[in-house]
């Protein structure tokens, strides 16, 4: 059913949040793609925030390593 023209579109809307650089280029990328979800459905927020989350643990895990 399409949306009517006076009523507002109830689709994804940004959060706002900012994310400063950290200075540390892979995990400035990972945080980067936090944003990918402000583009998505609600279904949509698990791939990006486990992507991150993936992306930074083993980012974290290899400053271990090093």
């Amino acid at each position: 059913m399409a949306q009517p023209e006076n009523e507002p579109d109830d689709g994804p809307r940004p959060l706002g949040v900012g994310v400063e650089p950290t200075g540390h280029p892979p995990v400035d990328a990972h945080l980067r793609r936090l944003a990918d979800a402000d583009r998505l459905d609600v279904a949509g927020h698990l791939e990006v925030y486990e992507d991150a989350h993936r992306g930074l643990r083993d980012t974290l895990a290899e400053l271990d390593r090093g």
